[in-house]
């Protein structure tokens, strides 16, 4: 029988870190404005089973939780409050082997989690192929007072007084029409019922800025965040033309009122290459982008020197080196790490989760060799 992951959830996967850069200095060396000391972290944690191969390697509780490694990042606070979906059919689990987890979720989806290979559960099947369907969903994404979390008006200013840079999400202008739709149909959609696309779109873009709205006219909001996942290795799902006429509009209308009032940074993640769509989403507001995988194509210093201080980034670092040689993790180091110290705007990590197979050794000389760029480049 295979031996079950002992972390299998999002929250047994969280990572130890101890920020250390104040609000400001972050803020102002993402956006180019100073850049004094790089930021190095890691982005998202192991993957599933990587936990037990460094423990069966002798691997310290505190290499376990990777607080014993050093990074140098930022505080975030959240704001209790919702811009997506809200409410929804009830949940269930409808089965569950040794191998995976079948259920159905709140849009009505039926939903698969392989408990041995993943962290998140796929959908099978979608409930919006039109209109009708959608008229039927769109209550669960329009504007109510519900939206507001108890205290989030003290909850913001705490975050404020404590120096962590303040943060808000809307939902992805590609990646919510997708979870209704399903990629194909959300594809085809584009051209056969631009309706229904504009629809979703009005619709939790009212809501979004609604609620947004009111948080930003009573807090200073830092940070922007959309998560979209939009790519793969051979590009986007959507080309610029989609962007322009379809995500553009929902973005804008958010991101506008927010940097009137001081937000900074607009960051949005997406695995996958996403060359072909920058511009346009430059040109939607966009202004820091990660993970940057570079098995995709994602190239950070091509990327830097393309568009320079119009993006910032953080990631960028093949993951898939830490399974490979000494030497080769020193050549993608090499390469990476002085670009992005001498122009500043990129957080320095790996492009996505630890991978499995990645030695326990070789991840501490990369922590090792990453400081010593750092202290050559930089002090």
């Amino acid at each position: 029988m295979r031996k079950k992951p002992k972390w299998t959830k999002h929250s047994d996967l969280a990572i130890k870190k101890t920020p250390t850069v104040r609000r400001e200095e972050y803020l102002d060396y993402m956006t180019f404005q100073s850049n004094e000391r790089p930021l190095f972290t890691e982005i998202f944690g192991p993957l599933i089973g990587l936990k037990e191969e460094w423990e069966e390697q002798g691997a310290s509780p505190e290499e376990l939780d990777f607080s014993a490694f050093k990074y140098r990042l930022e505080a975030r606070g959240g704001i209790p409050v919702n811009t997506g979906r809200m409410g929804g059919y009830p949940t269930e689990i409808l089965e569950e082997t040794e191998e995976y987890i079948l259920s159905r979720d709140g849009l009505g989806r039926t939903m698969k989690l392989s408990k041995n290979a993943a962290t998140l559960a796929l959908p099978m099947d979608h409930p919006v192929k039109n209109m009708d369907d959608w008229l039927k969903l769109k209550p669960f994404y329009e504007f109510s007072e519900a939206r507001f979390g108890k205290d989030w008006e003290a909850v913001a200013k705490r975050h404020l007084e404590a120096e962590r840079v303040v943060g808000v999400n809307i939902p992805g202008g590609f990646d919510q029409p997708r979870q209704l739709m399903g990629e194909e149909t959300l594809c085809v959609a584009y051209y056969e019922q631009p309706e229904v696309v504009h629809d979703i779109l009005n619709t939790i873009g009212d809501t979004a800025f609604r609620v947004l709205d009111r948080v930003s006219a009573a807090v200073q909001v830092d940070l922007l965040s959309v998560h979209e996942d939009m790519a793969g290795t051979s590009g986007p799902l959507a080309g610029p033309k989609q962007v322009a006429e379809f995500i553009k509009p929902y973005y804008r209308r958010i991101w506008d009122m927010l940097a009137e009032r001081g937000a900074r940074l607009f960051d949005q993640d997406s695995d996958g290459d996403m060359n072909a769509v920058i511009p346009a989403f430059i040109d939607a507001g966009v202004n820091c982008m990660h993970p940057m995988e570079p098995a995709a194509n994602m190239d950070i210093v091509k990327i830097r020197r393309q568009y320079g201080t119009k993006l910032a980034f953080y990631g960028g670092i093949d993951k898939h080196v830490l399974r490979g040689s000494k030497a080769e993790i020193v050549a993608e180091l090499e390469y990476k790490i002085p670009p992005m110290i001498a122009t500043g705007g990129c957080v320095l990590a790996l492009d996505h989760r630890v991978p499995n197979g990645t030695p326990l050794e070789s991840y501490r000389f990369y922590i090792e060799k990453v400081w010593e760029i750092i202290r050559r480049e930089a002090y």
